[in-house]
């Protein structure tokens, strides 16, 4: 079954469900404005990617002219009400045809990675209590 028009969910080039990473009131598609904390492409292997994994998926994603979608904006990962968003990681390593055409139609509006929500009494992010 197809899911609805105005659903999140989109169609992959091979007919597969998949996470659509534009954003309908803009008509851009959603961009990291940074790498996030545990990116796969930090130094490091925050993710604890298994030997040969990091190099599977960007085989992958290149094979299918595509891009990586962050894991922290993955609504069933960490932050629920997050929104898909490519990684920018991989954005900003590779060009993939899929990326070009999108920047060159569209552009990407680029959003923050998701982050814990802060208990009301804290200090904004980078302010010192």
């Amino acid at each position: 079954m197809s899911p609805p028009p105005d659903s999140d969910s989109d169609l992959e080039a091979d007919g597969s469900a998949g996470l659509s990473v534009g954003d309908p009131v803009l008509g851009k598609s959603r961009l990291l404005s940074r790498q996030c904390d545990t990116c796969i492409f930090a130094a490091g292997n925050r993710m604890h990617l298994t030997p040969g994994r990091l190099r599977d998926l960007v085989a992958e994603a290149r094979r299918r002219e595509s891009f990586i979608i962050c894991h922290d904006s993955l609504p069933h990962y960490l932050y629920p009400e997050a929104k898909p968003a490519i990684c920018r990681g991989f954005a900003d390593r590779y060009r993939t045809q899929t990326l070009q055409l999108m920047e060159l139609l569209f552009g990407f509006v680029e959003v923050d990675p998701p982050q814990p929500p802060q208990p009301d009494n804290a200090p904004p992010e980078g302010v010192d209590p």
